[in-house]
């Protein structure tokens, strides 16, 4: 069957024996990366339609080969003029065009966009041994990713930028399908498929668009920007990611 968005889908069932087996429409590809200060951590997640996820690769593709050779859509990069963004350095309308332009594709493309954070120095002001302040906003996000997916009828794969304790990430996963999340919203995850996979944001356009949603969203809530030029340029990009935003909201225990 096809959406009212053009995309080809096909859900149905089967049965075998007295076990029905539902088959979900669409498979979203969730794309997660993360950003952080010394008080605050946040996770932004990138739900895409597989049927998309190749238009919107290619599409990041032009944006960057607009610019630059074949730089990372890396947000702290981009937006100071580091890294394969040092030749941008002194041109920042350059380097916001490329960042809006990212943002643009983004919502060309009507994903969804998550993000939780933490506060850091409550989280230890609450807890002697606090979890790492990763895990513990990624539980927040499975839940929520969770919840859309059943919602929408859809499962979830999840491709995430490489972090340190990725086997603890993984094991988490695995106690919530069974057990089921902690906190007053605790719930079964039960639309994410596989493990989490990780992988090098180099290699992922999408991951990549992930750290640009995570890492705008963070210094938008963090820094207070003393010039005009600036806040007008921070507002410009706002608005072009606020139509993707399905839910934000920093945990302060």
């Amino acid at each position: 069957m096809e959406t009212a968005s053009g995309d080809a889908r096909w859900s149905g069932d089967a049965q075998y024996g007295a076990v029905r087996v539902i088959y979900p429409g669409h498979v979203l590809l969730t794309y997660v990366d993360e950003s952080h200060t010394k008080e605050r951590y946040y996770i932004a997640a990138l739900l895409c339609p597989d049927s998309r996820a190749i238009s919107l690769t290619r599409a990041l593709d032009d944006v960057v080969r607009d610019a630059a050779d074949d730089a990372e859509l890396h947000g702290h990069e981009l937006f100071h003029g580091k890294g394969g963004w040092l030749h941008l350095a002194k041109d920042p309308e350059a380097r916001i065009k490329v960042y809006a332009g990212a943002l643009q594709a983004i919502a060309d493309h009507d994903l969804k966009v998550i993000v939780r954070g933490v506060d850091i120095t409550g989280l230890h002001r609450r807890y002697s041994k606090p979890d790492h302040p990763h895990s513990v906003v990624m539980t927040h996000l499975l839940e929520r990713i969770d919840a859309y997916a059943d919602q929408c009828d859809d499962s979830v794969l999840i491709i995430a930028d490489e972090v340190d304790h990725d086997n603890r990430l993984r094991a988490d996963l695995r106690q919530y399908r069974s057990m089921g999340t902690w906190g007053y919203r605790s719930r079964k995850i039960r639309r994410v498929v596989d493990t989490i996979h990780f992988a090098p944001s180099s290699a992922s356009r999408l991951v990549q668009a992930a750290d640009l949603v995570a890492y705008f969203y963070r210094r938008r809530v963090t820094v207070a920007e003393s010039d005009n030029r600036a806040k007008q340029a921070n507002e410009m990009l706002w608005n072009l990611m606020v139509s993707s935003i399905h839910h934000v909201h920093c945990w302060y225990p």
